[in-house]
C-alpha cells in the first residue's frame, strides 16, 4: 500500500554527485511533499539561515549535522533512510558529534577486495606505497611501512614549513597535546580543526563506498584506520593550508574563534573541490588496483 510513497523509488542518487554535510540548528526538520522542509527558528550569528521556512533537497547531500535546537520528525527519518542521507546530532557549529545512524550500502564488492588486499602482506605494502606516492609525487622503492612513515614525516615538515611562509604565519613546528589542545598556538589549533573536518569528509567516502574503516594499509590501530589514510591524502591540499589561512585570519582578527573560522573554511573548501566525490573515486581506484 505504500510502495512509492513520497517518491520514495525513485531517490538512488549515487554520493559521488552530492555536495556532502548541511548543517541546521534551531528549527525542525519535518517531511513534506515527497521531500524534506526545515522551519527555521530564532537564530544565533552561528546560524546561515534567517528565520523562514526551507525546502530541504535531501537527496543533494550525504549527511545532514542537526545542531542544538532542533527536532526532527519520523517521517523525515524515514526520508533519509530510503535516501541513503545520513544524520548526525551534533553540537554547536558542527563541533562533537553525539549520533549518526548507518548508510547502509547495497554491494560488498569492494569492501571483499579491500579484505583480500588487507590479508596479503605484498599487496597491503604496495597499497600503502601507492598511496605514499599519491602524496609525495613518487613511488618509493622501500617496502618497510615504518622506513615509509619516516619519509613521509620529514616530508610532512618541509611541507609545514612552505605553507606557513606562502600564506603568511609564525610556523614553530607540529604540536599538539591531547591532554589540552587549547594550549596549542593557533595554526596548531586549526590543523586539529581542519584535521577533523577533513576526516568527516573521509568517513562519508568511506561509508558510501561500502569500504571497511578499520582496515587502513597505513593506519593500523584506529578504529577508522581506512578512514584516516584517505584523510591523509588531502593533508597537502586541504587540511594545511586551510588551516593556515584561519590562523592568519584569526590573528588578524583576535575576536573570531579559531575553531570556527577553521571549520568553515574547511567545510566551503571541501564544497568548492568536490572533495567527497574525489574521495570516493580515489577510494575506488586504490581498492581496484588502478591509477
Amino acid at each position: 500500500m505504500l510502495k512509492g510513497r513520497l517518491g520514495l523509488d525513485s531517490v538512488k542518487v549515487p554520493h559521488a554527485d552530492r555536495a556532502g554535510c548541511l548543517y541546521l540548528a534551531r528549527g525542525a526538520l519535518t517531511a513534506r511533499d515527497g521531500t524534506l522542509a526545515f522551519l527555521q527558528g530564532d537564530t544565533t550569528e552561528a546560524d546561515a539561515l534567517s528565520p523562514g521556512d526551507y525546502a530541504i533537497p535531501l537527496q543533494t547531500v550525504s549527511i545532514i549535522l542537526l545542531g542544538p535546537g532542533s527536532t526532527v520528525s519520523h517521517d523525515a527519518l524515514r526520508l533519509l533512510a530510503h535516501a541513503r542521507t545520513a544524520l548526525a546530532a551534533v553540537g554547536e557549529d558542527g563541533v562533537r558529534l553525539y549520533t549518526a545512524p548507518p548508510m547502509i550500502p547495497d554491494r560488498s564488492g569492494l569492501a571483499r577486495l579491500q579484505a583480500r588486499i588487507w590479508a596479503d602482506d605484498d599487496l597491503r605494502i604496495m597499497t600503502a606505497r601507492r598511496m605514499y606516492a599519491l602524496r609525495l609525487g613518487e613511488i618509493l622503492p622501500h617496502s618497510d611501512l615504518n622506513v615509509l612513515r619516516g619519509i613521509e614525516g620529514a616530508r610532512m615538515k618541509e611541507t609545514y614549513a612552505l605553507w606557513a611562509q606562502r600564506i603568511g604565519i609564525n610556523w614553530r613546528g607540529r604540536k599538539y597535546d591531547r591532554s589540552n589542545p587549547n594550549a596549542s598556538d593557533l595554526p596548531n589549533q586549526a590543523l586539529n580543526h581542519a584535521a577533523s573536518a577533513v576526516e568527516a569528509a573521509a568517513a562519508i567516502a568511506v561509508t558510501a563506498t561500502a569500504t571497511i574503516p578499520q582496515l587502513g594499509f597505513i593506519h593500523e590501530d584506529p578504529g577508522q584506520s581506512f578512514v584516516l589514510d584517505i584523510a591523509d591524502l588531502y593533508r597537502d591540499q586541504i587540511t594545511i593550508p586551510c588551516a593556515f589561512k584561519a590562523a592568519k585570519q584569526v590573528r588578524e582578527h583576535p575576536t573570531e574563534n579559531i575553531e570556527r573560522v577553521t571549520r568553515r573554511l574547511t567545510g566551503r573548501t571541501l564544497s568548492d573541490e568536490k572533495v567527497i566525490p574525489a574521495m570516493i573515486e580515489r577510494i575506488k581506484a586504490l581498492i581496484e588496483g588502478r591509477d
